[in-house]
């Protein structure tokens, strides 16, 4: 028996609430203010890879930020510069308190995105967002220890995209995972997410 689109879609549509509800049902759960706090999760891989500029990135400076991580690729055509997009709104409604965040873009197409490319599309977005990629070791590397989905899709007259994983994963100030968001989700529910981690110090 097949599924209606229609019903597919509502079916899509639930999950994605239900999820941003949990979320914050989850995040408002560790804020210390309510005395509830979950036993956290071990600390996020370490890793190395290269920025815009060439230089060498080390995981480590994301200790002590509230770090907001996002796979993608720069010659992504709609979901990567929406959720940068998402991000650099984020970070301007934060105003001061976007100094205690750290806007991670990881590429998971490292055979186009050299730090040149990396640089041009993130001068289209805040600069505070740090861009990054890696030989394909290296990527492969993250994208499996931060359980990214991502894989080549050929497209009909040659060339290629990548299918990857949409969420932006949230982490706290020990880099330990939190939650996500995506660009579905409502400016002010991201935010909100951002400024309970934010609250819980750490």
């Amino acid at each position: 028996m097949s599924v209606s689109p229609a019903i597919r879609l509502f079916a899509a549509v639930t999950l994605a609430a239900a999820a941003t509800i949990g979320g914050l049902a989850w995040l408002r759960s560790q804020n210390p203010s309510n005395g509830s706090v979950l036993q956290p999760s071990a600390p996020a891989a370490p890793f190395v890879l290269t920025d815009s500029d060439g230089a060498r990135f080390d995981s480590a400076r994301l200790k002590g930020k509230v770090a907001l991580i996002f796979f993608g690729f720069t010659h992504c055509p709609d979901v990567c510069p929406t959720t940068l997009a998402a991000m650099t709104r984020v970070l301007e409604a934060l105003g001061p308190e976007a100094a205690d965040v750290m806007p991670v873009f990881i590429s998971v197409d490292p055979a186009r995105d050299t730090p040149d490319e990396m640089k041009t599309f993130g001068s289209l977005f805040d600069p505070r967002i740090v861009m990054l990629t890696g030989t394909p070791d290296e990527i492969a590397a993250v994208v499996r220890d931060y359980h990214i989905y991502a894989a080549k899709v050929a497209l009909e007259g040659g060339g290629y995209t990548m299918d990857h994983t949409a969420s932006v994963q949230l982490y706290d100030r020990e880099s330990r995972f939190r939650s996500t968001f995506d660009f579905h989700e409502d400016d002010g529910v991201i935010l909100e997410k951002v400024r309970l981690v934010l609250a819980r110090g750490g």
